[in-house]
């Protein structure tokens, strides 16, 4: 069986957050976390968190873009990107990863996180779809109708990557009102929930291992 490009043989740490992390408290360990890896001194991590409600701008973010600046608390991150939410039902999944093992290709690391969200959504019966241009994963309601279902950011030190993904499982939809996310104002943003779809947090935990298990990395899980 061929591996997928980015495959690992040595086993990622996988931990699933209890409750919701404060992001500060996030930022620093996996600031932490990326320093170890990259020395040598820790396995990669994949972290899986919820976070109380509020926006992060990344290094593109544009500051016409915070249209609430006093709804939620604003943090910049140091990730790619613009501005986004995160909050209660969505689950981030942060990814501190040795891009040393895995060719030093950003773009091709990019696209992976990207293949990784598109396989878990299709199993929990969303289409889901890469855009050029447009980072993040989209549906396509047609008719020129889009939505934003993921997003992107990630940041890369000494070629460990950290920050990652987040998935709209079942947060309030209204809370992106305070900010244009990732600066675009053309198109919404949905969730599983507001699909139809599944809008349980555990199962689709389980979706997110099997196929990071496929694209990056056996996995051992820790508390």
């Amino acid at each position: 069986m061929t591996k997928a490009p980015l495959f690992c043989e040595t086993p990622a740490e996988w931990r699933i957050g209890s409750g919701l992390t404060p992001y500060l408290e996030a930022v620093a360990i996996m600031e932490a976390r990326a320093a170890a890896i990259a020395a040598g001194e820790a396995s990669e991590l994949v972290w899986l968190v919820e976070h109380p409600p509020l926006y992060s701008g990344g290094t593109s973010a544009k500051i016409g873009d915070l249209v609430d600046t006093e709804r939620f608390d604003v943090f910049n991150s140091g990730r790619g990107g613009q501005y986004t939410y995160h909050g209660p039902g969505q689950r981030v999944a942060y990814v501190m990863l040795d891009l040393r093992k895995r060719g030093r290709d950003v773009s091709a690391f990019v696209r992976g996180l990207e293949q990784w969200i598109i396989d878990t959504l299709a199993a929990c019966d969303v289409t889901a779809e890469r855009r050029c241009g447009r980072v993040g994963v989209w549906v396509d309601h047609g008719n020129g109708h889009e939505e934003k279902i993921a997003a992107i950011g990630i940041r890369l030190k000494k070629w460990i990557s950290f920050h990652g993904i987040a998935i709209n499982v079942a947060p309030d939809l209204a809370h992106y009102g305070g900010i244009v996310p990732c600066g675009i104002a053309e198109h919404g943003v949905t969730s599983l929930e507001a699909l139809g779809k599944l809008g349980d947090m555990a199962k689709v935990d389980e979706i997110l291992k099997i196929n990071f298990q496929t694209l990056f990395a056996p996995t051992f899980d820790i508390p």
